[in-house]
């Protein structure tokens, strides 16, 4: 898994390549939640991520968590067919907020 991130507008853009799962969810995390915790909007690009596990869901409600506590709008977008699959049998798709 690869990241890579963008500002925009004030906007923070968190762009993820690969695969979010047991082995790669702990560095995407920690990634994620050293963003959120600048205080800026996050966007989280996922148009590149092949595969999401319960590791990477997990790693989503930590972030989503954080974000509601602090006050930092965090959004998925580009969410693949398969991706948003995991999202809604999950029931994630209703805690996430997915453009």
């Amino acid at each position: 898994m690869q990241m890579q991130v963008k500002e925009e507008n004030k906007t923070r853009i968190l762009e993820v390549e690969g695969r979010i799962d047991t082995v790669t969810a702990p560095d995407f995390e920690k990634r994620l939640l050293e963003e959120l915790a600048l205080g800026k909007t996050l966007r989280i690009d996922l148009g590149n991520v092949a595969y999401v596990s319960s590791a990477g869901l997990r790693a989503f409600l930590q972030g989503q968590k954080f974000a509601n506590k602090n006050g930092v709008a965090m959004s998925l977008f580009h969410v693949n067919d398969t991706v948003e699959e995991v999202l809604e049998m999950t029931g994630f798709i209703d805690i996430l907020t997915v453009e």
